[in-house]
């Protein structure tokens, strides 16, 4: 008979976050295990969950970033939901072949669409033909976000991510799962807890503005803990990366344009990627960026090129990418790893005025990279609160309006990850009740299925 586990996934916490301002994770450390994890390369949030929850490195289970470039439609995609894309049997698959009474929740991971969990629920906004984006999630079985969002109320997305991302959206998620193991009994459940990483990649995670963030996600953990505890279920608490201090950021898609490799579409005087069309240009995904070559012929030609630039660390063609685990098919023929201190953005256009309307939007789909600038106001607007709560009333009365309230400037972002940890006390951890029979000094990522199934299992 297997033995209830819930894995709390506390993302951005590190060992330095743990003290005065979380007292609830620091009396968990005394009564835990705490190691060092090492993260797959890129260490983002995807690709990450899923070497956890596959036990494999990136090359075998196709998760190579938070989006990349689908060769076939010559389309950029980002944040897809299925869990069909990540290759591999998950942890609770094999925890089910070992007993099949065991059952899953899976509470806000990545991939929660369409996959073998018994429970799931993931954010899931509603996309209107008139432009308005509405808060919503999905879930399976899908009557339980109904369940859900009439006790919680709705699910608070645009706290979620944002210029107002806050504690509010972990706060609704725990007491989500809360519910759903109260009324469901699961076996394994497995909780998503956001919170810090907006705040580290806001301030960086030497500033003191974050002993708030910290302070309030230990909040959530202690009702968390004690709420487990009470029912005998055994805790593992976890993080994906640590966020480093940057300074600046690295446009890796204008040195290709200003080198002649992208190609652009206008429309109404504004500029469209056309990936299509060029013979090179970047995904970015915080510190690792993935180009994808139209000619195999250029491609050690544009290798030697970026590797070259200012602010890229590594510039590594497949052979290279070996040795990290990440040569997969769905990489770009190129992985590129920023410097320390640096950030890739996926910027193309050469003149701001010539941005494409979305790039000032929170637009997680159609921007080809991800962009942390999303979780700011532009500070060169005036009044920008009450511009945007304006423009939110107005939508709320349904007229179409573009939500332009998100800045350019690369420079306000002070946090970001995706490269190696260039220490262990930059590393992400490992918080478990029970003793793992591992002594090295710091556990690679795919170890953490077997630790999820030790806690099962007794093993």
């Amino acid at each position: 008979m297997a033995h209830q586990t819930v894995v709390l996934n506390v993302v951005g916490l590190t060992e330095l976050l743990i003290g005065e301002w979380s007292p609830h994770l620091a009396a968990l450390c005394n009564d835990a295990s705490l190691r060092t994890l090492k993260p797959s390369l890129p260490a983002v949030t995807t690709t990450v969950q899923s070497t956890m929850l596959t036990g494999t490195p990136p090359r075998e289970h196709g998760i190579v970033g938070n989006g990349w470039y689908n060769r076939e439609m010559s389309e950029i995609q980002f944040w897809k939901q299925s869990n069909r894309l990540v290759h591999g049997e998950k942890v609770w698959e094999t925890a089910r072949r070992r007993d099949p009474s065991v059952t899953c929740a899976n509470m806000f991971w990545w991939y929660n669409m369409y996959s073998s969990a018994d429970f799931s629920v993931t954010p899931r906004p509603m996309y209107k033909a008139d432009g308005r984006k509405i808060p919503d999630c999905y879930s399976h079985p899908s009557n339980l976000r109904d369940v859900l969002q009439h006790e919680l109320g709705q699910f608070p997305l645009f706290q979620f991510w944002g210029p107002g991302a806050s504690i509010k959206s972990t706060r609704w998620i725990a007491e989500a799962s809360m519910l759903v193991h109260t009324r469901h009994d699961p076996t394994l459940m497995l909780v998503y807890l956001p919170h810090l990483d907006y705040d580290l990649q806001r301030f960086g995670p030497d500033d003191p503005r974050i002993h708030r963030a910290v302070a309030e996600i230990d909040e959530v953990v202690g009702d968390l803990v004690k709420y487990f505890n009470n029912r005998g279920v055994r805790i593992i608490v976890l993080s994906e990366y640590g966020i480093e201090t940057v300074s600046d950021a690295v446009h890796v898609n204008r040195l290709l344009r200003e080198d002649g490799a992208i190609a652009v579409r206008e429309e109404q005087g504004l500029e469209l990627l056309d990936a299509g069309a060029s013979d090179a240009f970047a995904v970015a995904d915080h510190q690792v960026a993935h180009v994808y070559v139209r000619h195999a012929d250029k491609i050690a030609k544009y290798a030697r090129f970026l590797g070259g630039a200012n602010g890229v660390e590594l510039a590594m063609m497949r052979d290279e990418q070996r040795a990290y685990g990440i040569d997969h098919d769905r990489s770009g023929d190129i992985v590129l790893v920023a410097e320390r201190g640096r950030w890739f953005t996926h910027d193309y256009w050469l003149d701001d005025r010539r941005a494409p309307d979305f790039a000032r939007t929170v637009e997680i789909h159609r921007k080809p990279g991800y962009d942390p600038r999303e979780l700011f106001l532009d500070p060169a607007l005036s009044a920008p609160k009450l511009r945007l709560a304006a423009k939110l009333l107005k939508k709320k009365l349904g007229f179409r309006m573009l939500m332009d309230v998100i800045p350019l400037d690369a420079t306000l972002v002070r946090g970001s990850h995706g490269r190696l940890p260039s220490s262990p006390e930059h590393a992400p951890i490992l918080l478990t009740q029970r003793e793992i029979n591992d002594d090295r000094a710091e556990l690679p990522c795919e170890a953490v299925r077997d630790v999820i199934l030790s806690h099962l299992f007794d093993v």
